[in-house]
Parts: structure tokens; C-alpha cells; sequence
């Protein structure tokens, strides 16, 4: 008889349901996938609340590692107990890139949890091509932050940036701790700005010297870092708590703004300073076909993922949890909360 797994499937906003599945591979080149650590993200969250309007039923969960338990004769590259990193995003298959033949250049990326099923349950089967192996240098935590890391990287080739340019980040929140991190390694300078002593603290840690409050000095301390130029570049980090104008102010005149965020972001924009610097304007949601350079880049020490706090879960009511997340929306943006499913 099969053995029914866990699987927490989203039926409706706020109605998270454990249906238990049995799975098997059925194809040369499937691989099967026990899931060991999932971390929670503000998209599982946004998801949870049915902001983001997921086609319902659907299984939750962005960001996953996993042990493969099962491969197919033809999965290349892959082995039984192999450490695993399963990828958030694959291409649509549907839009001009797709049909052409450039899935890598996908205008409609898919996303775990909202498109397709994602990671909150036992085993995973899925083909091979949507695992990654992971290295004995990045352990499994690390391994959690790939896509935020894919990101920030993603951004970074986006704006084009040289070495010693000076870009503004506006939170000190998770994501924009590791954006800060991914320009510095690039030798980019960033500018980082929060009104949580905390955040600008572990900011400096990180090893950067520019970090600073949005009060009433910020545009004097922006100024004296540019050299009166103004930043750059600027990149909001959609948990960051400040106003998103407040990024078209740090910029001179025909710069750039990134919005960065895996869930939805709803602050305005006062689009004075857009048109009379004539600024450009864009937002990244995602690190499609950026996990392998990721994972070189963590190989290599580019971000320090243990200066972040982490919460460690082994006994957890999945629905339960995610309506405390809902309930306290402040307290998941300061630390790393993970569910260990291996015990």
C-alpha cells in the first residue's frame, strides 16, 4: 500500500489544508526529492492572504533544499542522496522567447506557489532540469538565500554598474542587507538607508561603511558620500518600511530605480522627481537562470548569510504559523525562519 505524504495545499485566502499525496517517478528523466529545509518567505505569506490571487488548489512554499530519494536513468548529473536546491521559477512556455526557442529569455517567468506547486511537503517529484545540485561548501541555509543572492545579481547586471559607482539601498531589511552585499562584492559602493538602528548595525558588520537613517541629515550625508553628485542608481527593497519616493530623491538626473520584490509592493510613487530628472523605472521579482552562478558566488564568500538571525523550526502547524506571520507582519522581516523536515 502507498504511504501518503504531507502535502499543505492552499484551497482558498487563509485556508491551508494538508492533503496527503503519494508520488512516484513515471518518467527517464524525473527525479524524486525529499524536502529537508523549507524557508519561509514574504511570498508564502503574500500567497497565504490571497493577495496574489494563486489558481487555486495550490501547494505552497518558494524556497526548498531537499535529499533526492529516487532518479530517472536519464538524469544527468544527479544521484541518489545528493543534496538538492529546488528552483523557484521555470519559463511559461508560452510567451515570443519561449516559442523561439530562448526559454532563458522567458517574459513570463512561473513561480513556486503560485504558478506551479511549490515545496511545502514531503517529497517533490519533478524533472531533473528543476533541481540543482548543491556543493559541501554551501551547506543548507546558505542554500535558502540563492534566490534572494540571484536577486541582487540580477539587478546588478541590470543597471550595468562599474566599479566605484555609489548606489542608494533604500532598507536594510533581509533582501536589502544581501543587495547591499552583492554591489560590494562587485566593488560597487552602496549607500544604505533605514531608520532601525539594528538593520544599519548589521549593515556595518557586513563591512560597509556607508549607512545611514532617513531623517532630516540623509540628504546632507547623501550628498557628502557622492561628492555632490547624488547616487547613481537606487534600489528600494519592497520590505524596506520607507516610502518608496523617497528613491527617485537620492538619484541624479536621468539615473535609474529598481524596485525589488518577491511579493506585491503597494506604495506610491510620487512621479514628480521621475519626470524631471527623467528617470528610468523598473522592478525585478525574480532570479531566473541565476542559480548557478549563485551558488559560485556563495563558494566563494560572496554574502555572509550568518549574520542574519535564524529561527529554526522542527514541531510547527504550518497553518498556524503562517496566520501568526499574517497577524505580526513586522516580526518575519527580521530574521530567517526555516522548518527543518528532516529530523
Amino acid at each position: 500500500m502507498a504511504i501518503q505524504m504531507d502535502n499543505w495545499v492552499l484551497k482558498g485566502p487563509q485556508t491551508l489544508i494538508n492533503e496527503p499525496v503519494s508520488q512516484n517517478i513515471d518518467s527517464a528523466t524525473q527525479v524524486k526529492v525529499k524536502v529537508s529545509h523549507l524557508l519561509l518567505t514574504d511570498f508564502d505569506t503574500h500567497i497565504f492572504t490571497g493577495a496574489a490571487e494563486p489558481a487555486y488548489p495550490k501547494t505552497i512554499g518558494r524556497a526548498a533544499v531537499g535529499i533526492v530519494t529516487e532518479v530517472g536513468e536519464n538524469c544527468y548529473g544527479l544521484e541518489k542522496n545528493q543534496r538538492v536546491y529546488f528552483e523557484p521559477t521555470r519559463p511559461c512556455g508560452k510567451c515570443l522567447a519561449c516559442l523561439s526557442g530562448k526559454p532563458r529569455k522567458c517574459t513570463s517567468v512561473l513561480t513556486a506557489g503560485k504558478d506551479f506547486n511549490g515545496f511545502l511537503r514531503d517529497f517533490v517529484v519533478c524533472e531533473y532540469t528543476e533541481v540543482a545540485p548543491l556543493p559541501a561548501a554551501v551547506d543548507d541555509i546558505k542554500a535558502l538565500c540563492i534566490e534572494p543572492v540571484g536577486i541582487a545579481e540580477n539587478i546588478y547586471d541590470k543597471l550595468n554598474l562599474s566599479a566605484g559607482q555609489r548606489v542608494a539601498v533604500v532598507g536594510a531589511d533581509f533582501s536589502g542587507n544581501i543587495i547591499a552585499q552583492v554591489l560590494q562584492y562587485h566593488k560597487v559602493i552602496p549607500i544604505v538607508i533605514d531608520n532601525d538602528p539594528a538593520r544599519l548595525e548589521k549593515i556595518k558588520k557586513c563591512g560597509m561603511y556607508y549607512a545611514f537613517s532617513a531623517d532630516d541629515d540623509l540628504s546632507s550625508n547623501i550628498l557628502n558620500a557622492t561628492g555632490g553628485h547624488l547616487c547613481d542608481a537606487a534600489i528600494y527593497s519592497g520590505n524596506s518600511r520607507l516610502p518608496l519616493s523617497l528613491s527617485t530623491r537620492l538619484v541624479g538626473h536621468g539615473k535609474t530605480v529598481v524596485i525589488s520584490s518577491i511579493a506585491a509592493v503597494t506604495a506610491p510613487m510620487d512621479a514628480r522627481d521621475i519626470l524631471a530628472k527623467n528617470l528610468t523605472v523598473f522592478g525585478v521579482s525574480d532570479a531566473y537562470d541565476y542559480t548557478d552562478a549563485v551558488i559560485n558566488m556563495l563558494i566563494h564568500g560572496a554574502v555572509n548569510i550568518d549574520v542574519f538571525e535564524k529561527e529554526i523550526l522542527t514541531d510547527y502547524d504550518p497553518a498556524a504559523l503562517f496566520k501568526e506571520r499574517c497577524a505580526n507582519v513586522s516580526a518575519q522581516k527580521t530574521k530567517m525562519t526555516v522548518l527543518k523536515m528532516i529530523l
